[in-house]
């Protein structure tokens, strides 16, 4: 389940955005129950991508932001409950990872679904009921 994380340069110093990706996906395990699965947790994947100041823009203007952004089977996040403490958790992680300086009103969240049956673990597609199997085995 791909965690992509898009970061303003200069919104979290440089080699923390390890640290991030480490403490957003905790958080998407805990809040999924899934902590300690061997199945889900390698799994979860992530890719961090730095933009250049003057390539990120609100309402047309420069500025600096950061986007986190989870691609994932529509049963994840089918929680109101695990939406919000995943978000919460997320964006507390950035502003205190940028030393509490870039503005929560500047940090997105999202979560996007893939079609059922799209999803491959282990180079094998498989629909949602299968995922849950796989995944119960962990």
């Amino acid at each position: 389940m791909p965690l992509t994380l898009t970061l303003t340069e200069g919104v979290l110093p440089v080699g923390t955005e390890k640290k991030a990706v480490e403490e957003i996906t905790n958080s998407f395990l805990k809040h999924h129950g899934l902590e300690g699965n061997k199945v889900m947790t390698p799994n979860v994947t992530a890719h961090v991508n730095v933009m250049k100041y003057g390539t990120t823009f609100s309402g047309a203007k420069e500025f600096s932001g950061a986007w986190i952004e989870w691609k994932t089977p529509s049963f994840a996040f089918s929680n109101t409950e695990v939406q919000k403490a995943v978000c919460d958790d997320s964006v507390a992680i950035i502003q205190k990872l940028s030393g509490g300086k870039q503005p929560k009103e500047n940090i997105y969240f999202n979560v996007l679904h893939t079609v059922d049956g799209t999803w491959a673990m282990n180079g094998i597609a498989m629909t949602n009921e299968e995922l849950i199997n796989e995944i119960s085995k962990g």
